[in-house]
């Protein structure tokens, strides 16, 4: 059952509690781990991947590379429907993305100076499409399309294998539709130390994203700065604000939406209304007796699900602002003027007919988001992940000799002589 809470003191505290739900006891040990499993796949190479594929992944494969064929196959073993809604987010997407890409700038100022900025994409990208408990089409989507449209030219996917060392169709499919370049059967930590360092056959890459389970995680932390990387994600969550307005039924089906997705998922409602409290508090226990995934729910609900009772909409905005949370939902009567008052959130959904279901598939916005807290200082994956930017700098020789002196008492000052002799040989000699 959900649990309610009433006391401020103890609401806060409950909000950290959850934030910090992936800091526990066993991360030195899993560090460990990766930090091995990394240095293994740079000495062996493909090797490593094979027998690290076997013992986590039990499956003996023999062929890192999905082929072709199997991605002609895979658009066979798909639905008509499911085809055509791959093809329908992957429109949205990119649509979306589209007006995202960064422009490259200059402006001219006095003197013949020229300042600006050139953006180019990167040279090869790492996506990395979690397997395990489900397929994920839409991961792949979301991470692949950013960089497509930021014209990256190699983009590269890394995935589980499920049974019989296979990849899901659907997941084929939408790489296909993304415009991912090559597919490779391999997850985890050593996926990742293969994105980042190369291998025989998987090249290495300049940025990896994607999320994955705490191993991935730890990895992309490891090899950060070898690499980029898009966050560092921990396990999804959603916050719900929501009034007396607000439908019960559809407040607690959007709490079960994201308790499904794993043991350790957040879901959070805090609301003004008593009355809604309750309900909600009903409706999920009668929405969780049929349902499929009923023992992985219940474990979310129970550990990281909880209800906070508030006196107003801007007390709900506060505790929501200090949580920072990758989802969060208003499901009240005006939610675009209780959003001027939402600080920290990595996506908002507004409205009582906007589930978080929406952005997960095909409203276009990245669904992949900062968690724990990130959004305070972090946003959704974008173009700009798979983009970086030079600076663009010319100054005439009149240009130069005005701030000289300036420059000259600068590199003084720092005890950089040559610093400053670059700006005078130039003066004293401007035409070489």
């Amino acid at each position: 059952m959900l649990r309610i809470i009433t006391e401020p003191f103890e609401a806060k505290q409950e909000l950290q509690r959850i934030s910090d739900r992936t800091h526990n006891e066993q991360i030195e040990t899993q560090s460990a781990i990766v930090k091995e499993i990394i240095s293994m796949v740079r000495k062996r190479g493909d090797k490593a991947l094979l027998e690290y594929t076997e013992k986590f992944d039990r499956q003996v494969i023999t062929q890192l590379k999905v082929s072709g064929s199997e991605i002609d196959a895979a658009y066979q073993q798909i639905s008509r429907d499911l085809l055509k809604a791959i093809k329908l987010a992957a429109k949205k997407i990119e649509a979306f993305h589209q007006k995202r890409v960064p422009k490259s700038w200059v402006q001219f100022e006095e003197d013949n100076v020229v300042l600006g900025r050139r953006y180019t994409p990167v040279d090869r990208a790492g996506l990395y499409v979690p397997g395990g408990r489900a397929s994920y089409p839409s991961t792949v989507l979301m991470n692949a399309i950013p960089a497509k449209v930021a014209k990256v030219p190699r983009i590269v996917m890394v995935t589980p294998p499920s049974q019989e060392g296979k990849i899901n169709p659907s997941v084929l499919v939408a790489a296909s539709e993304a415009g991912v370049t090559e597919i490779y059967r391999v997850g985890g930590a050593q996926a990742v130390a293969a994105l980042a360092y190369g291998t025989e056959t998987i090249p290495k890459v300049d940025v990896i994203t994607g999320p994955g389970n705490i191993y991935v995680t730890l990895a992309k932390k490891e090899v950060y700065g070898t690499v980029g990387i898009d966050s560092l994600a921990g396990p999804s969550e959603v916050l719900i604000i929501a009034d007396k307005h607000a439908n019960p039924v559809h407040v607690a089906v959007d709490l079960l939406a994201q308790a499904e997705h794993d043991p350790m998922a957040a879901a959070i409602l805090i609301t003004d209304s008593a009355k809604l409290a309750q309900q909600v508090q009903t409706e999920v226990i009668k929405q969780l007796e049929n349902h499929p995934r009923r023992i992985l729910t219940e474990k979310a609900i129970a550990h990281y699900g909880v209800i906070i009772l508030t006196e107003n909409l801007i007390q709900a905005a506060e505790l929501s602002n200090l949580f920072a949370p990758e989802h969060l939902e208003l499901e009240v009567e005006s939610p675009w003027e209780l959003v001027e008052h939402i600080r920290h959130a990595g996506a908002i959904f507004l409205g009582n007919s906007t589930p978080e279901a929406v952005g997960d598939y095909l409203a276009g916005p990245n669904h992949t988001l900062p968690t724990s807290g990130a959004a305070r200082y972090a946003s959704a994956l974008g173009v700009e992940t798979f983009m970086k930017y030079s600076s663009l700098i010319e100054y005439s020789p009149v240009a130069l000799q005005k701030v000289s002196q300036a420059i000259i008492d600068l590199t003084t000052a720092e005890g950089l002589p040559s610093h400053g002799n670059s700006v005078k040989y130039r003066i004293k000699n401007p035409h070489g």
